[in-house]
């Protein structure tokens, strides 16, 4: 009996990754993505304990990740002229593996698709290119999409792993006002500057009215992302115009303190992004169609966390599969639904809260006026090391799991 076809709706950071998954345990999975091939949008992320516990699923995977793994992250801030370290914590891999079993993992995005994408594709899972899923309609035992190229395919069930601007998530519950917060970021990549050479440090840097958080990401080299408050800006994630870099290199942050100033300065492929509050979902499925990632519960950056809990998301739904499904066979539409609400009941609280949390960091960073940024760097200070802070940090990197139940 041929294996149960699953088409997966994006081929990001989370749908390679479920892909694999999926075909590791008896499905026959294929990946539909609207760009025309592997993209260079966006510039990094921080893999986790909890994202890296359910890569190392895969195995031999975490081996190949081309990241960096810092060993202290700071956070220091550049005030009225003067300088100053708040916190200084050991996060080196030896010590985060004996907290949490995994280090951190500094990674440029794109390496990071590149290597997934090679992942999926060595285990024999088809990636379709410039295919963009516009529509849906689901009969009693399949889904059949259509592409804006006039293609179509059939499959038991579609997860839609499509990210912030999800097709899948508006063909199933409509298009939402998303509403601009009034917090714009802009990153790059550069190299290592003199002020961060030798240290391999996570540095949070703390300004009026902004915050840079930078991390190496390879031997040499740093990313760094800044968020100030702006006028709405786009939510485009593309590379500016080579006279905007330039005006940013040389602008008001290239004399900022602990190395940011020679990090803007030098950045290269610069891009510039508005940050928008999405409304929460009240359900991530509807039949045999079921979202997952940035499409369900899309976040601002300021937790580090998105590519982190889009792994959760897929350790959960492929436990539930494995529960529910066992043989991997024909599953009806109550077998789905069972697998979907129980998935999304378990983690639809967890994400809200996270994005919640996410959004109320972002603001807390970039508050305005010296007495709130004093007030502000006082409580990172007091707050950062405090019992309530680490039983957080435990409860977010300790998951998904102990013993895997995929």
């Amino acid at each position: 009996m041929a294996n149960i076809r699953v088409i997966v709706v994006g081929a990001g950071i989370a749908g390679p990754v479920l892909a694999t998954f999926l075909k590791t345990r008896g499905y026959d999975p294929i990946v539909y993505e609207r760009l025309p091939s592997a993209g260079e949008g966006g510039l990094s992320l921080m893999l986790q304990p909890n994202g890296l516990r359910v890569l190392s699923l895969i195995p031999g995977l975490l081996e190949q990740i081309p990241g960096h793994s810092p060993d202290r992250m700071i956070h220091c801030s550049a005030l009225d002229g003067k300088e100053d370290i708040l916190v200084d914590n050991d996060v080196s891999p030896d010590t985060m593996r004996e907290l949490f079993g995994f280090p951190l993992m500094g990674v440029q995005r794109a390496e990071l698709q590149r290597l997934l994408i090679d992942t999926a594709e060595k285990h024999g899972i088809e990636i379709k290119w410039g295919h963009q899923a516009i529509e849906f309609e689901q009969t009693e035992d399949a889904v059949e999409v259509t592409f804006a190229n006039g293609a179509k395919d059939t499959a038991s069930f579609v997860v839609g792993c499509d990210g912030l601007h999800s097709n899948t998530r508006i063909a199933l519950f409509g298009k939402e006002k998303a509403d601009f917060t009034g917090l714009a970021q802009f990153g790059g990549l550069s190299l290592t500057p003199p002020a961060l050479q030798g240290k391999s440090a996570l540095v949070n840097i703390y300004g009026n009215g902004r915050h840079m958080i930078a991390y190496p990401v390879g031997e040499g080299k740093h990313a760094w992302a800044i968020t100030t408050r702006e006028a709405e800006v786009k939510e485009d994630w593309k590379t500016q115009k080579a006279e905007q870099q330039d005006e940013i290199r040389r602008g008001p942050l290239s004399t900022w303190g602990f190395g940011a100033g020679e990090l803007v300065k030098t950045g290269q492929k610069i891009v510039k992004y508005g940050l928008y509050d999405r409304p929460e979902l009240k359900s991530w499925f509807k039949g045999r169609i079921v979202l997952l990632g940035d499409a369900a519960h899309p976040t601002s950056p300021h937790l580090g966390q998105g590519a982190n809990q889009a792994f959760e998301d897929i350790y959960h739904l492929m436990r539930l599969l494995k529960k529910y499904n066992p043989s991997a066979g024909q599953p009806s539409t109550e077998l789905l639904s069972h697998v979907f609400r129980d998935y999304q009941d378990l983690r639809l609280p967890r994400t809200s809260e996270l994005v919640r949390g996410a959004r109320k960091q972002g603001e807390a960073r970039v508050v305005e006026g010296i007495d709130a940024c004093r007030a502000r760097d006082e409580g990172i200070r007091a707050g950062f090391n405090s019992d309530a802070a680490k039983r957080a940090q435990y409860e977010l990197l300790s998951g998904p799991f102990k013993d895997s139940e995929m």
